[in-house]
Formats: C-alpha cells, sequence, structure tokens
C-alpha cells in the first residue's frame, strides 16, 4: 500500500475507544499466509489492529499455500483447521486468505479495511453476557468466568499465546524479494475446558514465558466469542 492508502487505513482503524473497550474487546482473527500474494495488505492492517486495546488481533497462519514455493515460518496445520471449521459452522465450502472472522461470527475479506473497521464497530455495540476476568500469578493463569446476561452455552475456553512482532524475508514463492512485519503471531493455541455457562467457572493453568496471554470463551469450538481477556 503506498503512504496515502496507509494513513486512511490507520485513520479508520485507530479511532478513539470508550473506557469500557478493554473490558469487552472485540476478537478479530486474521487467517493468513507468507505464500499469498493478496495477504500483505490484510497483515498491514493487522498491524494497526495490533495496536488497540479495544480488540484482540490474532494472525493465524495457515499451511494450505506452502505447496506453491514457500513455507510459511508460522503456518499450523491447526490454524486451517480452525479456519475450516468456521466455514463448516457457517455452512461455507470454502476458505480462502486473507480472511478475518470477528467475534468467532462475522467473515471479511482482510484487504479491505473500512468493511473492517465497520464489521468490528458492530460487534463492540454487543452487550457483553459474560464476565471473564484473567490474573497471572508467577507460572499460573486464573480464569474465572460468570454470566451476566442471557448466556447461550456451553462455552469453550481457549488459552493461547502470541508473538508480537517478527520479520520475514521471503525467498521463494508469490512473494519472493520482499520483507514483511508479521504482527500478533499465534502459537500455544490449547482448550483449557468446557462451561455450562451458568454456574460460575474457575480454574488455573500453568503458563510460563513471557508472551502475552489470551483467553476466549466461545460458544461451541467456533461458534460466536462470549468474552475475551488478554495480559500483555
Amino acid at each position: 500500500m503506498n503512504s496515502l492508502i496507509r494513513s486512511a487505513t490507520a485513520l479508520c482503524l485507530l479511532c478513539a475507544t470508550p473506557a469500557f473497550a478493554q473490558e469487552h474487546p472485540v476478537v478479530v482473527e486474521l487467517f493468513t499466509s507468507q505464500g499469498c500474494s493478496s495477504c500483505p495488505p490484510a497483515d498491514a492492517i493487522m498491524a494497526e489492529l495490533a495496536n488497540r486495546d479495544d480488540v484482540i488481533a490474532l494472525a493465524l497462519h495457515v499451511d494450505y499455500w506452502d505447496y506453491i514455493g514457500w513455507k510459511d515460518a508460522f503456518g499450523a496445520p491447526a490454524h486451517a483447521s480452525r479456519q475450516r471449521a468456521y466455514a463448516a459452522m457457517a455452512g461455507r465450502k470454502s476458505i480462502y486468505t486473507p480472511e478475518m472472522i470477528i467475534d468467532g461470527q462475522t467473515d471479511v475479506v482482510g484487504a479491505k479495511p473500512m468493511i473492517v473497521s465497520q464489521a468490528i464497530a458492530e460487534h463492540k455495540e454487543t452487550p457483553a453476557t459474560v464476565d471473564l476476568k484473567i490474573e497471572r500469578e508467577g507460572d499460573q493463569l486464573l480464569i474465572s468466568a460468570k454470566p451476566i446476561g442471557a448466556t447461550t452455552g456451553p462455552f469453550t475456553i481457549h488459552q493461547l499465546r502470541y508473538t508480537p512482532r517478527a520479520t520475514t524475508k521471503i525467498k521463494r514463492g508469490e512473494n519472493a524479494g520482499h520483507t514483511f512485519d508479521y504482527h500478533n503471531i499465534v502459537e500455544g493455541w490449547t482448550v483449557v475446558g468446557r462451561w455450562d455457562g451458568i454456574a460460575p467457572y474457575e480454574v488455573s493453568v500453568p503458563v510460563t514465558g513471557e508472551l502475552p496471554v489470551v483467553v476466549l470463551v466461545q460458544q461451541s469450538d467456533t461458534g460466536p466469542i462470549a468474552a475475551a481477556a488478554r495480559i500483555r
């Protein structure tokens, strides 16, 4: 993108956020690949979203473009599986990159900043139905959740980590010769447990290292995300 487009993208994506933003952040999952020539604009949008407190931006690099000449350094089969599960849940027969899934519900082309911004704004208006809190004490992560509205369980409790930024020089494939920065690169995705959404939920799980920690409360495995929290 040229400088004018970058400025417009930053203007629409780095808008002012309300005081409650961090308590009810919108989750944006980007399915991307270093081997996809259409993905760099979406990766640039991800860089802007990574700076927002009211958004938890997660880059899930997939591996299904590796065959065209470049193996994505961050690609994982599990990420492609999650994307396929989203497609199946929505009745879609195909997947693509760059795709963004907003709060587990809305899929948009990840390279269109205005559409992405509008989808985020719409989801910010959705009232919270789950109060999620996470706290780190040494090598333990304390997770607590309770319903604050009409919830539709059961829920899956996900935990993941991400690398805030990494730079890769692409040597082969559609993006050969380019060097790109990538942001909020997901790794270590695990399922902590299941919750009925009725009784208060509490659990302590081990965490090590300094990478940010994200917890999601999601209907089924790939349904609507009812709550999310992050420790940077």
